[in-house]
This record gives structure tokens, sequence and C-alpha cells, in this order.
């Protein structure tokens, strides 16, 4: 029978120091029926560069124009990989069957010490809310982690600490300031959410350290009346 469907993992961050010449990728899938496995650059042009490729454990194949001086593929086990490479890409995708992909792994080479994020999440403004005669408008949150460097993050909002994602609207990615990196993310919600005294909103960056990724939180509560608004 042919194989179905397979799971694949890849940790979404790794740093490296400058001066360090290469970086070890990982790649584990969950289907021994999965033979193939494959490595793919991520391209400026957010295409899918294949890089090398391997036809069940030991054997593998480099696609032209890369040699094996940039890319060496390793496959001890048919449901594990890993990829040394030179650090002229920023994300690597693995996959099997060209079919099922990973989320990919995104590299930093580091040129300085990492610092973390400062989160702070502000009210909607007063003008937004005393001009809602009818209750009818929805309430916009903004979320705003800076100061941080590298750019690995991850935001996500809870409502009374449960995750939602209707509503939200983040950055495609972080932006660089010159010397740090900042990103924003935005929750609309409803009239009825936000006057509702004690109900607690936050937003967490989750943010990798090198080692591990850590939430940094912030949040803010529901108010009680419009007409009693502090900012």
């Amino acid at each position: 029978a042919s194989p179905q469907s397979v799971k694949i993992y890849q940790p979404p961050y790794t740093l490296s120091r400058e001066g360090e010449k290469s970086v070890t990728l990982q790649c584990e899938q969950d289907n021994d029926e999965y033979l193939y496995m494959f490595w793919y650059k991520h391209t400026d042009f957010r295409q899918m560069q294949l890089l090398t490729y391997s036809i069940n454990k030991g054997i593998q194949t480099t696609e032209a124009p890369f040699n094996e001086t940039k890319f060496f593929m390793s496959r001890p086990e048919v449901r594990n990989s890993s990829l040394s490479v030179l650090f002229d890409i920023k994300l690597v995708h693995c996959a099997t069957y060209e079919a099922y992909f990973g989320a990919g792994t995104k590299l930093t080479v580091l040129d300085r010490n990492i610092e973390r994020p400062k989160v702070k999440v502000f009210k909607p403004s007063a003008k937004e809310c005393q001009n809602d005669k009818h209750k009818k408008n929805k309430k916009t949150l903004l979320c705003v982690a800076s100061d941080f460097y590298p750019d690995h993050v991850n935001v996500s909002w809870q409502i009374d600490g449960v995750d939602v994602k209707d509503g939200v609207a983040t950055d495609h990615s972080a932006h660089w300031n010159g010397t740090h990196y900042r990103i924003t993310s935005r929750l609309r919600v409803l009239f009825s959410q936000w006057f509702k005294p004690g109900k607690n909103f936050t937003c967490t960056v989750n943010f990798f350290d090198g080692k591990q990724i850590v939430p940094y939180v912030g949040w803010v509560t529901g108010i009680r009346s419009m007409f009693i608004y502090n900012p």
C-alpha cells in the first residue's frame, strides 16, 4: 500500500556565531515508508530551490549547481536527516516525496549579544471608544514588541487565557530600526468584550534565545463603561 501521510518536525530557529564556518540543521519524519527526504533552500524570491536529497538512509544526491563543499546531508536513519550548510542561506525546508514540507528552520548568524523583547499592550483609543454610540464598532488593541535581537519571534493573542486568531493582524516580519528589531500586532475585539471589567487581553511574544523559546507577555484588562474610559 502507498504511504498516506507523514508529519515532519524541524526546529523553527537556529543560531550561530560569526566566525563559525557552518551549521547543522535537523529534520525528523514519522513514517518508515517514506524513503525520500529532500532539503530545499528558500530563496530571496520566495521560491523553493532543491539542494540535495536522499533515497533511503545513507544515499545522497546533490543537485547542480550545488556541491558537497557547501551542503552535506546525513541520513543515519530513514526517519532522520541532517544538513550541514554554509551561511549564505536564511531559511531551509525539509520535505518528503516533494509533497509534505516541514515548516522550515530559520538560520541567523549573530554579530552581537542576544537581547530579549520588551512587550507592551496599548488599550483602544479614547476616541475610538467614546464615538461608538451604537455599540457596533470593534475596538483595536495594539501589541508592540521592541528592542530585541535577533528577529526570531512569534506573536499570539489570548483572551482570558484562551488563544484567539480571529481579528488578529501581525506584521509579516520584524522591522529593523538600525539597532534592534520591532514587531507589532493588532487585535480587534467586540464592544461587549472590551467593555467588560476584568476581562484579560494578553499578547504573547515567543522569543528564541539560542537554547529555547521563551514567552514574553504584555496585557490589559477590559473596562466598565465607555463613559468612564481612562486610557
